[in-house]
């Protein structure tokens, strides 16, 4: 039988890679053209409000296929951003106001929803769609916090280039002098970090808690149901071209 020299190398090289392969983990998520959209979709009161079912289902379902997308949603009223992020990015730490006993919990409940979602599932992109901040008007490092949630998904979902839409936080009290100069900090920190994001956008919701109490109108800190309605419409749209944009 004829046999080279050269042969035994290779025979090596292509040993050390099955054992490679073998060995490596199974991804949760991995880039693939044939693969599936994922949208999470969290935050607090106002995403609670907000159906997916409604009108942001429809709209990605319509762009992309049914079986092609994956809509996952777990939200919880009045909660600040440091129930999802898991370390402390405020000097002093607070110890008043909404200050989570487990850092990270609602975090873990997301991710308790996403990953049996995702269960076996190729992945083409990830849209993390993030509607919070009206609890974290005191929250002096709430950039921080926001690229610590983004890490972690990453890091948790094996996914690099998630694309991020953020609800910028309403008008609603604005005109409350206690509540105004917060307000501004987190309206200001939401819009910029979603501009500075690579893959990034935000949507305004200033016409969306327009209530009428009598004649006159009222900036309320919840939605009306139209206005629900509108905010899946406008984070839809966002993520639809986020998406589109990045496959060009």
């Amino acid at each position: 039988m004829f046999y080279h020299k050269s042969c035994k190398p290779l025979f090596f090289c292509a040993a050390i890679l099955l054992v490679f392969m073998e060995s490596s983990p199974c991804l949760a998520a991995d880039p693939d053209d044939n693969g599936k959209h994922l949208f999470i979709l969290s935050g607090q009161s106002n995403m609670v409000g907000m159906d997916p079912e409604v009108s942001f289902t429809p709209a990605v379902t319509k762009a992309f296929g049914k079986d092609k997308v994956i809509v996952v949603k777990d939200a919880h009223g009045g909660q600040s951003i440091r129930s999802w992020g898991k370390t402390n990015h405020e000097f002093p730490e607070p110890t008043t106001g909404r200050v989570p006993k487990v850092r990270g919990d609602l975090y873990d409940r997301l991710m308790a929803k996403v990953k049996p979602a995702i269960a076996e599932q190729k992945i083409k992109t990830v849209t993390f769609v993030w509607m919070q901040g009206e609890s974290d008007l005191n929250n002096t490092a709430y950039d921080a916090y926001l690229k610590e949630l983004l890490g972690q998904l990453e890091a948790d979902l094996n996914f690099k280039k998630i694309n991020l839409v953020i609800g910028r936080i309403s008008d609603a009290g604005l005109d409350n002098e206690k509540r105004r100069q917060g307000n501004l900090t987190i309206r200001r920190v939401q819009q910029e970090f979603a501009e500075a994001h690579p893959r990034g956008a935000w949507v305004d919701t200033d016409d969306l808690n327009d209530k009428k109490d009598g004649e006159k109108v009222v900036n309320d800190l919840h939605y009306s149901k139209e206005g629900y309605e509108i905010l899946g419409t406008r984070f839809a749209e966002k993520a639809i071209k986020l998406i589109t944009n990045g496959e060009k």
